[in-house]
């Protein structure tokens, strides 16, 4: 049985925005697993509308970064400034420090201000000026980014993208969904009017139960069998690292919970395995003379494993 959180969720971000089942079910294993998500198509697809409508529906403190050229570290951040009225530092929070934080167009900003976020998507807190800062709790990045326009943008470095648990894809809606998608917004924006129906203690406590869910030793294996391939593989330079075999193992308990399972299925890791690994693999220049794509390979070292079965 599907939890009530899981519906009220799905049930409330799909009065918005009109997306595939899969992807909102991707987007709450990110939330379940406090992580991050990287969301990457052209434009008009309803990034940023989706990034928004999540983070209202969950509540808490939101901050949104718009990402340029010109964006410093401290921009993120926040600085110590000299207060004259009364005669001492004081410290003005960034964006960064906030429940949920959308970093819109994550590309557009430089190298310098893409590694600021470093700290933050990681430990999970921030520091400036030799302070370090925890950030409230739950913590979660959503960014966006548009694969299409080169000019202006920099690419985020292995060390960033590795941060993301997941990076979905929304693709153009069914004709039937975006005339439900024409309707919807003809009078009026339902994002102006959705409130949130979730708290962060709650998101809290169903990270605590995902935590819980069973993962049997074959299933673990078997991710780890996933993980290994990708670092064999002779057409990825760089494979799938330590923390992407605990995203891909978290993941899939926190799928198996918003399925309404107390197990992980092979399945699972089967779902998986191209959202949490694809934007974290370096294909090689062999590769990419090729145009072998990542799903292709992925879908290769998937099918070259046996699946783990019942005994």
């Amino acid at each position: 049985m599907v939890p009530e959180f899981v519906n009220r969720l799905i049930e409330n971000i799909k009065s918005v925005i009109v997306a595939k089942q899969e992807v909102l079910e991707l987007a709450l294993v990110a939330v379940l697993c406090e992580g991050h998500i990287l969301i990457e198509d052209v434009p008009g697809i309803g990034k940023t509308t989706l990034a928004k409508t999540l983070a209202r529906s969950l509540g808490g403190s939101f901050h949104r970064i718009q990402c340029t050229p010109d964006l410093l570290p401290s921009d993120i951040t926040g600085i110590h400034f000299f207060n004259q009225k009364t005669s001492e530092f004081e410290f003005r929070p960034g964006p960064v420090i906030a429940n949920i934080v959308l970093v819109d167009e994550i590309n557009r900003a430089t190298p310098r201000t893409q590694s600021s976020l470093l700290e933050s998507m990681q430990e999970k807190q921030v520091t400036v000026d030799g302070v370090t800062m925890p950030l409230p709790q739950p913590f979660m990045v959503i960014a966006t980014q548009n694969p299409v326009e080169l000019q202006g943008t920099f690419p985020l470095p292995e060390a960033q993208l590795d941060r993301f648990l997941l990076k979905l894809v929304l693709g153009y809606p069914h004709p039937g969904d975006e005339d439900i998608m024409l309707l919807r917004f003809e009078r009026s924006n339902p994002l102006e009017v959705l409130s949130a129906v979730t708290s962060a203690s709650e998101i809290m406590d169903i990270k605590r139960q995902v935590q819980e869910i069973y993962v049997e030793p074959s299933v673990r294996h078997y991710i780890l069998e996933v993980i290994g391939k990708t670092r064999a593989n002779p057409s990825i330079a760089l494979g799938g690292s330590p923390r992407a075999s605990l995203a891909l193992y978290r993941s899939c308990q926190a799928l198996a919970l918003i399925q309404g399972r107390d197990f992980v299925l092979p399945d699972d890791v089967k779902q998986l395995a191209m959202p949490v690994l694809g934007h974290r693999l370096i294909l090689s220049t062999e590769a990419y003379l090729h145009d072998t794509s990542k799903e292709k390979l992925i879908e290769d070292i998937l099918s070259s494993l046996p699946v783990p079965v019942e005994e």
